[in-house]
């Protein structure tokens, strides 16, 4: 690993207009205010198809999954945003996050140690926090290191001035706090 932390962000919407990607904008600021190599990553740029064991076995890993694949595994921590659908966060992220899962049994996880920060921004009132519950057993799971800090961005639709900033200075500042908070946790596993 190199001595300035490698951050990896993404949005698991691919809205025009995205709140959450908005969001992450400003945790990504934060977390280059500390000192990071942020790469912002957008699904939009790697379709996927619905992950599908018959379709794997067929065709093995597509091309994007793999391209994913080499991302996550050159960061060192993972800056992600994601909506709430019913209490759950994105269907994308979901199908994302399964097929990078997907490895031959030789193959090192491009999840495993990493450190990860989330975050959610919805029209609700919650902002998206019962769905980042999800998003953290997920990610958990797969073997990431997810801070225990996570910032919600509720009423979205206020939330945002026209040029997409947020207006609300003490939710900036968290979200950019979390980002430092990111940085300074890949930097410290990195020692």
């Amino acid at each position: 690993m190199s001595t300035t932390p490698k951050i990896l962000a993404l949005s698991g919407s691919i809205r025009s207009g995205s709140f959450n990607s908005k969001t992450l904008q400003v945790a990504t600021a934060g977390a280059k205010d500390a000192g990071a190599d942020v790469s912002v990553v957008d699904l939009k740029d790697f379709p996927l198809p619905m992950y599908n064991g018959d379709l794997e076995e067929a065709e093995g890993l597509p091309e994007n999954a793999a391209k994913l694949q080499a991302l996550f595994a050159e960061c060192d921590g993972f800056l992600i945003a994601s909506p709430e659908y019913n209490g759950f966060f994105s269907p994308l992220l979901k199908n994302t996050l399964d097929w990078i899962s997907r490895l031959p049994d030789d193959a090192p996880s491009p999840f495993d140690g990493k450190v990860a920060a989330i975050m959610s921004a919805s029209p609700g009132g919650l902002g998206g926090m019962r769905g980042l519950v999800h998003v953290r057993q997920l990610l958990t799971n797969l073997g990431v290191i997810v801070l225990p800090d996570q910032v919600a961005v509720s009423s979205a639709y206020k939330a945002f001035d026209e040029s997409g900033n947020l207006t609300d200075e003490r939710k900036a500042k968290q979200l950019e706090a979390l980002g430092a908070k990111l940085v300074n946790l890949a930097a410290k596993l990195q020692a």
